[in-house]
Order: C-alpha cells, then sequence, then structure tokens
C-alpha cells in the first residue's frame, strides 16, 4: 500500500519574516503486513531546534531518538485471515531491539510491540483496534490516543484502509516497568 501525504514546513527567512519552507508530497513505504508509513518532521533534542530550514526527515525506526520526537502517517490495511509476518521480524524491521522490546505479560498478536514513548494517536479516517496485554478498545476517525510506554497491536478488523497520524515523544520508562527491558 502506498500513497502520499502533502507536508507543509513553516519557517523564518533571514529577516524574520514568517514563510513556508517546505510545500509538497511525501511518500508512504510499504512495511510488513502492508502497513504505509510517511515519516514527517523529526527532532534530536527537547526543546525543539526550531532555527534551521533544513528537513529533518531521515531513516529511521518507529521509536524517537533519545530525547527527540517523530511526526508520521500510517495507513493500516485491513487484516483478513492469517497473519504472515512473526513478532519478531517485525519488531527487527521497526528499528526495536528484540532484547529491550520491554513486552508486557503477553504476545498475544504479531503486531504486538512497544517503545518507551509518549504516543498521541490520531485517527484520520477509517476504524481500528488497539490490542493491549488483557485488553483491546475501538477507535474510529477522530478518535485521539495517548499511549504511555505500553504494550499494543494495531489491528484493522474494518475492511477499509485505516489512516493515523503519530506524534511520538521520548519518554522516561514508567517505574513499574524498570528491569523489564526498555522500549529502545
Amino acid at each position: 500500500m502506498t500513497g502520499t501525504v502533502r507536508r507543509i514546513v513553516t519557517g523564518h527567512d533571514k529577516g524574520g519574516t514568517a514563510v513556508i519552507l517546505k510545500d509538497g508530497q511525501v511518500n508512504t513505504i510499504e512495511r510488513s503486513g502492508g502497513i504505509g508509513s510517511a515519516t514527517l518532521w523529526i527532532t534530536d533534542e527537547a526543546p525543539a531546534d526550531m532555527s534551521s530550514d533544513q528537513d529533518r526527515v531521515r531513516a529511521i525506526g518507529v521509536p524517537p531518538p533519545p530525547n527527540g520526537s517523530i511526526l508520521r502517517i500510517v495507513d493500516f490495511p485491513p487484516v483478513s485471515g492469517e497473519i504472515k509476518v512473526d513478532n519478531e521480524t517485525m519488531i527487527k524491521e521497526m528499528g526495536i531491539s528484540a532484547k529491550a522490546e520491554g513486552h508486557g505479560k503477553h504476545i498475544n498478536h504479531p503486531f504486538m510491540h512497544r517503545t518507551k514513548s509518549i504516543d498521541y494517536a490520531i485517527v484520520l479516517n477509517g476504524e481500528i483496534d488497539m490490542l493491549l496485554d488483557d485488553s483491546e478498545v475501538h477507535l474510529k476517525a477522530g478518535d485521539i490516543m495517548v499511549q504511555q510506554g505500553t504494550n499494543h497491536a494495531w489491528v484493522n478488523n474494518s475492511g477499509k484502509v485505516c489512516r493515523i497520524c503519530f506524534v511520538l515523544i521520548d519518554g522516561i520508562e514508567p517505574p513499574v516497568l524498570k528491569g523489564r527491558g526498555g522500549g529502545h
């Protein structure tokens, strides 16, 4: 599944006037399970450096850089039949250390993973289920989830593509998980 996302980046000219620095299409790339992903911006520090006019996008896994953040759009295709990806392969592709992914009590789905980050997930269109260790929640267009480093899997049982905007911000491991492995 491939597509594009329009990305507009603002900044300042040499005189301090607010200007459009970039306005164009960003291609999504296909990952395991047909998931399409487009990274739109990355920061490597907090507070974020807003003085550069350079594009901050580069090849990176799912977790944000230490002390940084990622803005990404993800298209989840509908799941049907047997999922032909194993959890270890998916974790590796996502750039999460297999030794340190810090899974919770269960790996109850091949898409289960965790990052050491606060994630803001905004469902733009479609519907999707988010599985946790012992529960799940159904989200639809307009729903917003704040996820605090939990073990989870996104599973689209709706029959149509679901598009989610994610902002991931590097976080501090919750004390209850210390010693169980970090998210990245």
